[in-house]
């Protein structure tokens, strides 16, 4: 058993940081790790998170009791969480699982935490507005939609024999869309065009600064797109558009996918959606002046920079990102980039 520390007196609320507002939109772990950079140095940071897992502890509350799967939001939850006693430990919380023999296994601490509060306040919104003030949250989390979704995706794979024709077949399911074993041909959401959130839609509409990626492309990061009224805000909110780019493919959805697809994708399915900076790690930049090109077609300025952990993992590392995000979107500054 682990040894938590004291428990220190709740601390009221964090003063405002004198940034930028900034809306960031994803799921999972690309997400949390934007989230744990931008409360750095955002005056006030809402995220938006994907509503379609289906898979471990999130998929089971949401087959046995018709919720939200809760583990994405339950992420971003505890990247919000400060750096302090307090926050450290109610961020351990959140991500705890039990282990035993029974029904319980599996189970992450906060994604029970989170459901318990859905089913007394009888609001989603309400029920993560109260987790954040429990953890002293630095920001606001919300579902993209009040709807459980599912994502679906075309699949294509090689044709079974020589001179045949190419197999297309559909997956379902955001684990089996993610871990796919063939080349995605589309995505989509069901059912078709659900509501966004309204608390979502507003806090878009008065940002300085959304944030696309990094994450899942296909299963974390295009379904925000593929919710009509969300997609629309993002064209035309006021705020200028940041998109940071995976630090590498991901085996499964987008094996062998280049920097410039991840754009690419963005332009098929929105493709009014105007792109003011694109974020890209330095080392995962094997054509930098096609990337170039291919960010200013989008209306975008590139940043290439150092925001690995630089261990050789494909992983963002926060204080890098941070400082990163405080050079561009903190300061209003990209053209000091060019």
């Amino acid at each position: 058993m682990t040894e938590l520390p004291p428990v220190p007196a709740r601390p009221g609320t964090a003063p405002r940081l004198a940034g930028p507002k900034v809306v960031a939109l994803g799921g999972g772990h690309g997400l949390a790790a934007s989230l744990a950079a931008l409360r750095r140095m955002a005056g006030r940071l809402t995220a938006v998170v994907t509503v379609a897992d289906d898979g471990g502890s999130s998929g089971r509350l949401r087959s046995e009791l018709g919720v939200l799967p809760p583990g994405d939001l339950r992420m971003a939850l505890a990247a919000l969480c400060g750096d302090d006693d307090w926050g450290r430990t109610w961020a351990r919380v959140l991500q705890h699982r039990f282990a035993s023999g029974g029904e319980l296994h599996n189970h992450a601490a906060g994604n029970l935490l989170i459901v318990a509060l859905w089913e007394l306040l009888g609001g989603h919104v309400e029920g993560l507005d109260w987790v954040g003030r429990l953890l002293g949250a630095q920001g606001r989390v919300l579902p993209m939609s009040l709807l459980p979704l599912n994502i679906e995706a075309l699949v294509g794979r090689p044709a079974p024999v020589a001179g045949g024709q190419r197999e297309v077949t559909t997956v379902s399911g955001q684990h089996a869309v993610a871990t796919v074993d063939g080349d995605i041909v589309a995505v989509r959401l069901v059912p078709d065009s659900p509501p966004a959130c309204p608390e979502a839609l507003a806090a878009i509409d008065d940002a300085d600064w959304v944030v696309l990626g990094p994450g899942s492309w296909f299963s974390s990061v295009v379904p925000h797109l593929l919710v009509p009224e969300l997609r629309d805000a993002l064209v035309s909110t006021p705020a200028r558009r940041a998109v940071v780019l995976n630090i590498s493919d991901e085996g499964g959805e987008t094996t062998g996918f280049t920097p410039e697809m991840h754009l690419e994708v963005l332009g098929v399915y929105a493709p009014d959606l105007r792109i003011d900076l694109v974020i890209a790690e330095r080392s995962a930049c094997p054509d930098e002046k096609l990337l170039r090109r291919i960010a200013g077609e989008m209306g975008a300025e590139l940043v290439v920079t150092d925001v690995a952990v630089g261990d050789g993992t494909p992983r963002h590392d926060a204080a890098r990102l941070g400082r990163t995000f405080a050079d561009t979107l903190g300061r209003g500054g990209i053209g000091r980039w060019r």
